[in-house]
C-alpha cells in the first residue's frame, strides 16, 4: 500500500513541477529564453519545450498507452538529465536542483508504477536490474 502512495505523491509532484515550468514557459518567454541563451540554448526551443512540459505529465497520468507513457517517462529522464548537465556546465548548482529533485520524483514514480496501475510496463523490471 505504501508503494500506492509513493507512486502517486511522486507522480504528481513531478507533473506539478513540469506544468508549473511549462506555464513559466508560456507566460515569461522573454525571461526563459533569456535562461536559455545564459545555458547556450537556442531559444526558438521555447515553444517546443511548452508543448513537451505539457504533453509528457499527460501521457504519464492518463496512461493511454502504456508504450506512451513509458517514452514519456524517458523524454522526462533525458530532459532533466540534460537540464541539470546544463546547470553544472554553467556552474549554475542552484539551477541545477530542481533537476535533481526531478530525477528522485521520476525514479520513485517509475519504479513504483507496476504496483499503483492496473496495466503493468513491462520495462520496470529490465530497469530495475
Amino acid at each position: 500500500m505504501a508503494s500506492v502512495y509513493i507512486y502517486w505523491v511522486s507522480t504528481t509532484l513531478l507533473c506539478l513541477l513540469y506544468l508549473t515550468s511549462g506555464y513559466m514557459y508560456a507566460t515569461r518567454g522573454d525571461w526563459v529564453r533569456k535562461a536559455l541563451a545564459d545555458l547556450g540554448y537556442p531559444a526558438y526551443l521555447v515553444p517546443f519545450m511548452i508543448v513537451v512540459k505539457i504533453a509528457g505529465p499527460v501521457a504519464i497520468v492518463s496512461r493511454f498507452n502504456v508504450a506512451l507513457s513509458d517514452l514519456a517517462y524517458a523524454g522526462v529522464f533525458y530532459h532533466l538529465l540534460l537540464s541539470g548537465m546544463a546547470h553544472i556546465g554553467v556552474r549554475s548548482l542552484k539551477g541545477a536542483l530542481p533537476a535533481a529533485i526531478g530525477l528522485i520524483l521520476l525514479a520513485a514514480s517509475f519504479a513504483t508504477q507496476n504496483v499503483a496501475r492496473e496495466v503493468p510496463s513491462p520495462y520496470v523490471q529490465a530497469a530495475m536490474l
